[in-house]
């Protein structure tokens, strides 16, 4: 099991070469081919024209504003891959953001994006959780200020539900390849129907017949800070990588998040491996 289609979004922010750096170190350690995904947002006429400014002056900066998005884009997923030995694909779609990233994300083992930014831009700020809670695939999330290439000690938070059990199925491929991995359990407690009598054993039994060097840390923490400890524990173990599962649903972009995945999705300083 490994990932062979690696697609990564490519947008003309400033931190795009942070996700890409990740985005093609990963492709090139597994193997994988590498999609550059830009998407081309849609001309829409401003809300505010009342037929007294030509139209297309209004079209040809809209023009000159995506051509000039996407030659940054290209650029940026250029420069990452030179000098690499891996397959490459660039793509440019033309639509809403969100909806040709899931599309195209369907067709892709493993989705690389991008923290939202601290200023605005033309991506969506929960591009990330709306692709995740939609696809069915694993999303990596890359901070804005960069990463070094995740993957060495690795923390997975685990609570015995049907979206963490997801998670850590879909990071096995970098679980395995890890030199240490923690299964990290908040407030668990003990039930035949979900931890087991020892709380965190059985993920790591699981684990261990796959050949993950894992151990297992229990911790407590208020539900308001359960996000605020995963952080935590990650700086005190030197993690890389968060993996877990997210909650919510999404309705008409308006995303209902459990607490911890907003915490870490807000203040990560690693990248976060998540899965619905």
């Amino acid at each position: 099991m490994g990932y062979k289609t690696i697609l990564v979004h490519c947008d003309a922010s400033a931190s795009v070469h942070h996700r890409l750096d990740v985005a093609a170190n990963l492709a090139e350690r597994f193997g994988a081919h590498l999609v550059g995904l830009h998407v081309r947002r849609p001309f829409e006429t401003p809300f505010f024209f009342d037929g007294g400014f030509p139209m297309d002056d209004f079209f040809k900066s809209y023009e000159a504003s995506v051509k000039a998005d996407e030659a940054v884009a290209l650029a940026a997923f250029t420069k990452s891959a030179k000098g690499r030995h891996l397959a490459t694909e660039w793509r440019v779609a033309e639509g809403y953001i969100e909806g040709e990233t899931a599309v195209q994300a369907r067709y892709a083992d493993l989705i690389v994006l991008g923290q939202a930014e601290q200023e605005p831009t033309a991506t969506p700020s929960d591009l990330p959780e709306s692709v995740a809670l939609v696809t069915g695939r694993p999303v990596l999330v890359v901070p804005h200020i960069g990463a070094k290439p995740p993957g060495k000690i690795v923390m997975l938070c685990w609570n015995a539900s049907r979206e963490a059990a997801r998670a850590a199925t879909d990071a096995l491929p970098l679980l395995k390849a890890a030199e240490k991995v923690i299964v990290l359990a908040i407030n668990p407690k003990a039930s035949a129907a979900g931890h087991g009598a020892e709380p965190g054993a059985d993920a790591a039994a699981w684990l261990a017949r796959h050949g993950v060097k894992v151990s297992v840390q229990r911790d407590v923490a208020l539900d308001v800070d359960v996000g605020g400890v995963i952080l935590s524990r990650a700086a005190d173990h030197g993690v890389d990588l968060i993996v877990m599962g997210i909650y919510g649903q999404s309705r008409m972009r308006e995303m209902v998040l459990g607490g911890a995945s907003r915490t870490l999705l807000g203040s990560m300083t690693v990248p976060v491996f998540m899965a619905h």
